[in-house]
């Protein structure tokens, strides 16, 4: 019989795959649990339609992160910092002010623990890379300089 999930069944499969499973295990453990419903025409219909609509999302957030990517890429963002007589920051430049910044200078939303930046302790030019997406990222280039006193 086929079965479409409404729950995680251990051994059998994930909440929403169509699976194939004996008439027994699913009449008497599975309906009555309302961990499945059976497979038929109105629920395949309905299976397809989610189906096809999380493709659909998927597609989209795909295509923002392409148009963000292209936005970011080759980027500089710039950023100010107190340092020593020496030229050592005190402190660091950490991600969470890089992301803020980037989000402030192009007006989109970046999240700082998507962000990958090298250990940035003095002043100079630094490669960061922010994933967007799960095979979507784009490199930008952050430049430290001195504060005015």
């Amino acid at each position: 019989m086929k079965v479409i999930l409404l729950a995680d069944v251990k051994g059998h499969g994930k909440k929403g795959e169509l699976i194939n499973i004996s008439d027994g295990y699913a009449r008497n453990f599975l309906f009555p649990r309302n961990l499945a419903k059976e497979a038929n025409a109105a629920a395949m219909a309905e299976f397809k339609s989610k189906a096809a609509a999380a493709e659909h999302h998927y597609e989209e957030e795909k295509a923002a992160a392409k148009k963000t990517a292209a936005l970011i890429e080759g980027s500089k963002v710039e950023l100010t910092a107190k340092a020593g007589s020496s030229g050592k920051l005190f402190g660091a430049v950490t991600s969470k002010e890089v992301a803020t910044e980037l989000n402030k200078k192009l007006n989109i939303s970046v999240d700082k623990k998507k962000l990958t930046v090298a250990d940035i302790k003095n002043f100079g030019e630094y490669t960061a890379t922010v994933k967007l997406f799960t095979d979507i990222s784009a490199t930008f280039t952050v430049v430290v300089s001195p504060e005015d006193k």
